[in-house]
């Protein structure tokens, strides 16, 4: 009877054999997220202390793991937000060129409200004209304001008109200028020009260096062209038309075009 009651008292104790282990498992996968989170990070010093405190813990128990040997691996917060926040280069850039056309645009504006106001002041609208575009801000000369017909020779006149003009573009010294020449396509065959394109680039050449002769323009910023009669305004079928078309363009030249940008008017 006593036999009994013992071998039942003995089967209450639970087998806690299992318990071993458990915690040896507990242990291994504790160590495997520690080397997963430690191989994500870029100090190699804090790898290397975490793989010795591991390889101390297999050998000796989970001593080094009990009293706390682990290095604290410290990541600045917000690492990632911040990172995000930051401008990329393309954004940085294009940041950049939309100050810079607004930059252009306020300069350029600003040079032909003076170049109007001189024309104005001098009545010589039927000679000059304006016209900001979203390449360039061009002023167009009628021939007769600056040559006599067939003529590459700047009227005395008309330098004043150059000295003026290459005053206002000496305050924007960031900018391209080029000086075109332009006829009708009446051929004129004389022992000076042999062709209309001759004529106009003659003429070009001829009004640029006027400008050049201002010290506060920079030569590198100019160049000349002449187009001929290949490129007319206006029909040639008339007197009227031709006379148009018998010009110089002095061209300020944008860096960067704007998006659809309207012209502005006159």
């Amino acid at each position: 009877m006593s036999k009994k009651k013992h071998s039942e008292h003995h089967e209450e104790h639970v087998d806690e054999s299992w318990l071993i282990p458990y915690a040896d498992l507990l242990t291994l996968l504790l160590a495997l997220f520690i080397i997963l989170f430690a191989s994500s990070q870029t100090d190699s010093k804090k790898y290397n202390s975490i793989m010795r405190s591991l390889n101390q813990a297999f050998q000796g128990g989970v001593g080094a793991f009990e009293s706390s040997n682990l290095i604290p691996i410290t990541t600045e917060p917000n690492m990632e937000a911040k990172k995000y926040d930051q401008p990329t280069s393309a954004q940085a850039q294009e940041t950049e060129a939309e100050q810079q056309i607004q930059k252009e645009q306020k300069d350029l504006e600003q040079l032909k409200k003076k170049l109007d106001e001189y024309i104005n002041e001098n009545s010589l609208s039927a000679q000059l004209d304006t016209k900001l575009t979203e390449d360039l801000l061009m002023i167009t000369i009628r021939d007769n304001a600056l040559f006599s017909s067939g003529s590459a020779n700047v009227k005395p006149e008309a330098k004043l008109l150059a000295v003026a003009i290459s005053d206002m573009l000496a305050q924007y010294p960031n900018y391209r200028i080029e000086v075109a020449g332009h006829t009708d396509n009446v051929p004129i065959g004389t022992a000076a020009f042999e062709t209309n394109w001759d004529l106009s680039s003659k003429r070009a050449l001829n009004f640029m260096k006027i400008l050049l002769e201002n010290a506060q323009v920079g030569p590198e910023r100019f160049r000349s062209i002449g187009y001929g009669e290949y490129h007319p305004i206006d029909t040639n079928d008339t007197a009227e038309g031709r006379a148009k078309n018998r010009r110089v363009e002095v061209s300020i030249l944008r860096s960067i075009k704007p998006p659809q940008i309207k012209d502005v008017p006159k």
